[in-house]
């Protein structure tokens, strides 16, 4: 509590009159970047299961937060315990199972009746899919649009052969649309929405995964280009032979 309070005076100092310039012309609106930014860094932390690049990426992340309870602050708005009392009920209303007298017994039962309780809470959703932020990335955008719409019964009713015969259908509708163009891009489209829907079934996260496939092929690459180096080439230089044979000893490095 007392690193809460003196968090929050180095805030409110840093934005007052003999505070930082930088930090007085910021607002919310500016910041915006600069807070995805931080929670990026925070999950390649999580990746590298780096604890104190952990420690440090938590911290810039709660910046952020003090930063913008501050702004709101002086608005007149809420500051940074309004926050935290918040948080504090909503952790313990939404968790009846154990401040309660509930009964829940596995983590599914834990799920459904979180999101009963947050509908309850938001009563002027119309739509199931109502409150899924547009600014997420694409893919974690589609994940949450269909696992809203599935928790609502728009879902496949066996989904182990609907989804991979979706996905053939679409595949072949995408090599039929030969030309670059609107056409190809609503069939592309279709496609990665069906992978999307088919990772959600194999409870697989799609964004972590294709985040994996891109730090196999970027690890791939530099194995190549060491390769390469040690040949006097580039692989720019190499024949189409062999840039297979580095590429091979480079997946089974």
């Amino acid at each position: 509590m007392r690193e809460t309070k003196a968090l929050t005076r180095i805030m409110a100092r840093l934005r007052g009159p003999r505070g930082c310039p930088w930090d007085k012309k910021q607002t919310h609106r500016s910041l915006r970047p600069m807070i995805l930014e931080e929670v990026y860094e925070l999950l390649e932390a999580i990746d590298q299961r780096d604890d104190q690049a952990l420690q440090e990426e938590l911290g810039d992340v709660l910046l952020h937060i003090l930063f913008h309870a501050q702004l709101a602050r002086e608005r007149r708005a809420f500051d940074f315990q309004a926050v935290a009392r918040e948080l504090a009920k909503k952790l313990m209303r939404r968790h009846p199972h154990v401040f309660g007298r509930e009964k829940l017994r596995n983590p599914a039962q834990v799920l459904r009746r979180w999101h009963q309780l947050k509908q309850q809470e938001k009563p002027s959703r119309q739509s199931c899919l109502d409150g899924i932020p547009r600014s997420l990335p694409a893919l974690l955008h589609a994940q949450n649009l269909q696992r809203r719409a599935a928790r609502a019964g728009f879902d496949w009713g066996d989904p182990k052969k609907g989804v991979p015969a979706k996905l053939r259908e679409e595949l072949r509708e995408l090599a039929r649309t030969r030309a670059a163009g609107p056409a190809f891009a609503r069939e592309l489209g279709d496609v990665l929405f069906t992978v999307v829907n088919l990772a959600r079934h194999r409870k697989t996260d799609a964004e972590t995964a294709l985040r994996d496939a891109s730090r196999r092929f970027q690890t791939r690459v530099r194995r190549v280009e060491e390769f390469a180096k040690r040949l006097g080439l580039t692989p720019a230089h190499l024949s189409p032979k062999q840039l297979d044979q580095l590429w091979e000893k480079a997946k089974r490095a």
